[in-house]
């Protein structure tokens, strides 16, 4: 059987090892097991109970990974989105005055059109429209928003009256273990010790539990009757403008999310159409299953760097991830700041993208730039693609250069500025 399995992988092609790419799939599960607890206290402030949100974020989270693993056999982990799920409780649901149920419909139709650009020639034209220096620049600037959720969760920044953030109290013991911790998971990282970053979140999480002792979570408690429930709540409310709005910008999300994300860590790049595409049912399943969308996620990029070349890894995220509802208890004692060094390396790990910006071309670098800056500092993805595309064409036209812009580019680039204002005009 491991023979076979390792034919269905295609270990030797891929010039890997069972050892190595099973080191990359618990590095990566215990990179993202924080999205168990994390995605439904998110979803809760939308009014998803945290009994359902924690089996949603689960049950769409097995469904994503092995779609991937065993379709695509590439090491990229589907879950919930983070920055996504913000969007969709604090954007969707408190702004656009969506119920949740509603906004489980945005997110099942949002996949659906996802799903249907992947697999026509339209999604074949948006991939090869949208500039590299654009894919790139999404890439990079959600690794900064990965850094700054990391420096947010080990409390090394924290929020301040007069400089919106500024210097945590590093005699914190949250902030201390973090940076003890990230110290220790720098040099094991750099020493290429295999499943350095696992070993990182072990340690933090005892270093912080030692110093402050159990999480608050560690007592919340799952109530898996009430999840029946999930299945029949899901609306549609196509007759009300603000479901539209979100719809289009959940939907340019998680267009243009995947897109970076996929682009900017595939091992190899002409597995990119069929994992755009499992990402897209990934999609629609979260709306089904009773979560925010899952994306293609920047965390797969830790258990890349420990060599995770094929589908193995994200296999075993999925199996770890089935076991979680079981083992809840224990993964409830991991801390959140214990994740916090991981995310800051992978968020400097994905700042690798920034060299192939042309920035000596400035109509190419300043759209980018726009969406680096803009997705951290908004904490919105969505409101930092706009900045972007919007930027571009009026980059190029100002240099005499509109030609060379693709019209789907102007199209998309007019429907961001139309859903911004029409956004505006409904959140107030």
């Amino acid at each position: 059987m491991i023979q076979q399995l390792s034919q269905y992988f295609q270990l030797e092609a891929n010039g890997t090892t069972w050892k190595r790419e099973l080191t990359a799939g618990l590095t990566s599960f215990f990179t993202s097991a924080y999205i168990i607890l994390v995605n439904p206290l998110i979803l809760e402030d939308a009014g998803i109970s945290l009994s359902i949100g924690v089996i949603a974020t689960v049950i769409a989270s097995i469904i994503g990974c092995l779609l991937m693993a065993l379709w695509v056999n590439a090491p990229i982990i589907i879950i919930p989105g983070m920055g996504v799920n913000a969007f969709f409780s604090y954007t969707i649901v408190q702004s656009l005055g969506l119920t949740w149920q509603q906004g489980l419909g945005v997110v099942v139709i949002s996949g659906l059109l996802f799903l249907l650009a992947s697999v026509t020639p339209f999604g074949n034209r948006i991939l090869t429209a949208v500039p590299s220096s654009i894919k790139n620049g999404i890439t990079v600037g959600i690794g900064l928003f990965l850094t700054f959720i990391g420096l947010q969760k080990g409390e090394i920044i924290q929020p301040s009256e007069t400089t919106f953030v500024a210097l945590g109290d590093f005699g914190n013991p949250i902030a201390l273990s973090t940076i003890v911790g990230l110290v220790v998971t720098l040099i094991l990282f750099v020493r290429n010790m295999k499943g350095s970053l696992l070993i990182g979140i072990f340690f933090t999480s005892i270093l912080s539990i030692g110093l402050i002792g159990k999480p608050e979570t560690a007592d919340k408690s799952i109530d898996f009757q009430a999840y029946g429930q999930i299945f029949s709540q899901t609306e549609f409310g196509v007759l009300q403008i603000p479901f539209w709005i979100a719809v289009f910008s959940l939907t340019m999300i998680v267009l243009f999310e995947n897109m970076g994300l996929l682009s900017g860590m595939l091992p190899d790049v002409k597995k990119f159409p069929r994992a755009y595409k499992a990402v897209a049912v990934s999609t629609i399943v979260s709306g089904f299953f009773g979560t925010s969308p899952t994306v293609a996620a920047a965390e797969s990029a830790s258990g890349i760097s420990e060599g995770g070349k094929t589908g193995i890894p994200t296999l075993v995220t999925a199996v770890l991830f089935a076991f979680s509802l079981l083992a809840l208890p224990v993964i409830q004692l991991i801390p959140g700041n214990a994740v916090a060094p991981v995310l800051i390396i992978i968020g400097a790990l994905m700042m690798k993208s920034v060299q192939d910006i042309s920035f000596h071309e400035f109509s190419e670098g300043f759209p980018a730039f726009l969406i680096i800056v803009g997705i951290p500092l908004t904490s919105s993805i969505a409101d930092g693609l706009a900045f972007g595309f919007i930027a571009y064409p009026i980059m190029k036209a100002a240099i005499g250069q509109w030609k060379q812009v693709s019209p789907i580019v102007y199209v998309i680039s007019g429907l961001f500025l139309l859903n911004m204002i029409a956004s505006t005009v409904f959140m107030h």
